[in-house]
């Protein structure tokens, strides 16, 4: 049994969903529930987390509605603005909605490489223990000394890297990332998504020995127990079919034993997510 920890659904539109460039144009659509669940039932997997893709509150509300509809969106990842002075009561609120698990913010998209240690958004974070929400951090590579700095900052806070930190596979570039990614897996409340990855390396031309030093650098610094599988989809359709993004993950994590490949699979989703 699988748990696709990383998903997306949005009613497309030119200006808000504009990150969709021209090499993206397959994405460039509408991708509802209706559209995942054949793919996901091709796949044998049981049920997914839903992840914002927009950073408003009406994305909370959209994504709500649609896994009340659709029992296989076990959880959701949501947004707020973590630097708003009503923080304690927005997630008081969210609080109350079961399929809330957590929130991410687009920090890749932001200027300052320093964002996450902004002190307004950390009093914000400061409070997601009290909820028991998970924060997914989104990055590029060049901003994880500042991720380094933030896990310190919260050892008792659940957090999940995105998408391996989305290493510069296409250029080649990986000693940086190997070298901080190596030091924040050292903090066992972060965890780590395998998802992602065929994006970051050339959408037409990858090959799976292309993207295996990044998996095997990632596999060993956090292990099976603090790895779970995501599709990223609809986004990795610019790449590559869904049940590729899933013979990758199978094929890196081969050498695993059946229980960490469980826990990998379903496990550590079902414990992080508290499905």
């Amino acid at each position: 049994m699988i748990i696709d920890t990383h998903q997306h659904f949005w009613k497309y539109d030119s200006v808000k969903h504009n990150w969709i460039d021209d090499n993206m144009k397959r994405i460039r659509r509408d991708f509802l529930p209706e559209d995942l669940q054949p793919v996901l039932k091709r796949n044998g997997v049981e049920g997914c987390i839903a992840v914002q893709a927009d950073q408003t509150e009406a994305e909370n509300d959209f994504l709500l509605k649609l896994s009340e509809e659709n029992d296989f969106i076990k959880g959701i990842t949501g947004w707020v603005d973590f630097k708003a002075n009503n923080i304690e009561e927005r997630l008081n609120y969210y609080s109350g909605f079961d399929k809330i698990k957590g929130f991410r913010h687009i920090v890749q998209g932001e200027a300052d490489p320093n964002f996450l240690l902004q002190k307004e958004f950390c009093d914000g974070i400061s409070k997601l223990e009290n909820y028991g929400f998970i924060y997914e951090i989104l990055v590029f590579p060049h901003q994880l000394g500042a991720v380094l700095e933030f896990v310190r900052k919260f050892p008792k806070q659940n957090f999940i890297i995105d998408h391996i930190a989305k290493p510069y596979i296409k250029d080649g570039f990986i000693d940086g990332w190997k070298i901080l990614m190596t030091e924040i897996a050292k903090y066992e409340n972060v965890f780590c998504k395998f998802s992602g990855i065929i994006t970051e390396a050339d959408y037409k031309s990858w090959t799976y020995e292309q993207l295996k030093p990044y998996l095997d650098i990632t596999l060993e610094c956090f292990g099976p127990k603090r790895l779970m599988f995501g599709s990223d989809w609809p986004v990795c359709l610019v790449a590559g079919e869904y049940s590729e993004v899933k013979k990758i993950a199978k094929k890196a994590i081969q050498g695993c034993s059946e229980e960490e490949q469980q826990a990998f699979w379903i496990g550590n989703a079902r414990k992080i997510y508290k499905l």
